[in-house]
């Protein structure tokens, strides 16, 4: 099939690549454009471009689809479909329907459920057993579109959002060859979603990642893997944010106030409904150390107070 791709990142990249393993012929890459990338701030392509760039594939990096400044460009690729996988720009409506199957796109959830940009991690804040991977026909909504098909992928419970992630992305791609077959071949009917039922997924940032002890075990548990690896989990101590990178749940026999310290080794603290096991955490300012090893130089005791 002859397919323009649209998509930015890491994920979108190994769907890129799926496809093109698959014998599908890629006419043109849409990313979004080149970004200064880390403390020297180099600029860097993104690698969906980078991918397109080793196969000899076009690119083409617009501000933005909106203006129809690009509407030419595309309908003069002639695709037989537009595939979407985190691109990171709104499709208008004018481009939906350009191509012979329309626009697909690949969405990291079992819709309707996580609508929005961080379905993998709010699966994992929320403590689901299931996540999975959606392929569904493009409209003019928020991830509205109809179901074409669906891939669930159990959640580990010690996973986090990183981890999960990265299964997530190689059964998108493998869905996505499957999905592209299967149109082709006419064996799919489009399901409308319930729209009675869709949750929202929205963006996280630094905020969003403070928990503190007062608050379920069982929540602190999925924040700090939900929170992995960003914006990562964090509590306030003395003024100071200490983030936690991993922890496990542990029992509070005693029904000791949230904030006690239980045990040293390892570092466990009471919250409410259980305690936490803080293994990995990250001081301001300081590097990633055992939770223990952070007691022992804040010379904490069993007893005191978090």
């Amino acid at each position: 099939m002859r397919i323009l791709f649209m998509g930015t990142p890491d994920i979108a990249a190994e769907s890129l690549a799926a496809l093109l393993a698959a014998g599908h012929e890629v006419c043109a890459v849409f990313t979004r454009r080149d970004k200064p990338v880390g403390r020297k701030q180099i600029l860097t392509a993104p690698p969906v471009k980078q991918l397109a760039a080793q196969r000899g594939i076009p690119v083409y990096q617009p501000r933005t689809l909106r203006d129809g400044s690009s509407d030419e460009i595309i309908r003069g690729l002639a695709p037989d479909i537009i595939v979407v996988v985190a691109y990171g720009c709104i499709i208008p409506p004018q481009l939906l329907h350009v191509a012979r199957y329309g626009c697909i796109n690949l969405h990291v959830s079992l819709l309707p459920r996580y609508r929005g940009s961080a379905p993998i991690q709010w699966a994992v804040l929320n403590g689901d057993a299931e996540t999975g991977v959606s392929i569904m026909q493009l409209d003019e909504g928020l991830d509205t579109g109809d179901v074409l098909l669906v891939e669930p992928v159990a959640i580990d419970p010690e996973e986090t959002s990183g981890q999960l992630f990265d299964r997530v992305s190689a059964v998108g791609a493998k869905t996505l060859v499957t999905a592209l077959e299967k149109i082709e071949a006419g064996e799919l009917t489009p399901t409308p979603q319930d729209h009675s039922r869709a949750t929202l997924a929205p963006p996280l940032n630094k905020e969003t990642a403070k928990f503190d002890f007062t608050q379920n075990a069982a929540h602190i548990h999925n924040w700090v893997r939900g929170m992995n690896p960003w914006p990562v989990a964090w509590f306030a101590q003395d003024g100071k944010r200490i983030k936690v990178l991993e922890c496990r749940l542990a029992e509070n026999p005693a029904g000791a106030a949230p904030g006690t310290v239980l045990a040293l080794k390892p570092l466990t603290v009471a919250a409410n409904d259980g305690a936490v096991v803080l293994l990995t955490v990250t001081p301001e300012g300081g590097k990633p150390m055992a939770g223990t090893a952070w007691a022992a130089g804040r010379r904490l005791k069993v007893g005191d107070q978090l």
